[in-house]
């Protein structure tokens, strides 16, 4: 599964999209940024590449950090807790289930968040009642992804479309239903045809094809805007 984390097979614009994140966020995430005169280092690189293509792994931990892409704090502030938590799992730390699913995963978080000092609406797990639990925005990936040995091997963009599904193994990692891209769908759709007729030429229900097509607007407005 490692090699599987490391197959480069998106753009930055890709992830932006199928994320929903604004336009040049996951190049910010990625390779750091200018601002002000001072640089800003990656978030979820150790150091800027220069790479013209994302992972799978950088796709799936750019999902994770979309969860709080709404907060009024930086996502910025989240680099020295990836940092520590890279040293124990790896390369890409928030792409396994070891932080979030067992008991000794989270309590390490934990430590981590309070070394670094990181601030609540950014922090990955919790206390509540004692008990260390996953934060609201990580139950909301933990609910999307799918894991494969103990780390991510699918996930679904958006909530609103369960049917899509993302794995790096099928359709090239875009959005799909049953290995049928989404994209060819919706194109199929506007280009005439019904959405029985698709239904029928791709073996998928017709509820299936409208989620295609839903997931396609959302994928080319509010998730971009």
């Amino acid at each position: 599964m490692e090699s599987l984390l490391d197959r480069a097979i998106y753009s930055y614009g890709d992830v932006d999209r199928l994320v929903g994140l604004h336009a040049g966020t996951s190049r910010r995430w990625l390779e750091g940024y200018s601002r002000a005169g001072r640089f800003y280092d990656p978030v979820l690189r150790e150091i800027a590449t220069g790479a013209d293509a994302v992972t799978w792994g950088e796709m799936v931990e750019a999902r994770l950090l979309a969860e709080f892409r709404s907060r009024d704090v930086s996502v910025q502030k989240l680099r020295p807790a990836i940092e520590l938590l890279r040293e124990e799992f790896g390369r890409y730390p928030l792409a396994h289930a070891h932080p979030f699913l067992d008991v000794e995963g989270r309590e390490l978080v934990r430590v981590v968040q309070a070394k670094v000092g990181l601030e609540r609406p950014l922090q990955l797990v919790v206390v509540r009642n004692g008990q260390v639990m996953m934060a609201e925005a990580t139950e909301r990936f933990r609910d999307a992804v799918e894991y494969d040995d103990g780390v991510v091997g699918r996930f679904r963009p958006d909530p609103r479309t369960p049917y899509v599904m993302m794995d790096p193994a099928r359709t090239f990692g875009q959005p799909a239903i049953r290995n049928v891209r989404t994209d060819a769908l919706a194109e199929d759709y506007r280009a005439g045809s019904t959405r029985e007729e698709i239904a029928d030429l791709y073996d998928l229900t017709t509820s299936q094809v409208d989620e295609a097509i839903r997931f396609e607007l959302i994928a080319g407005t509010d998730r971009a805007a």
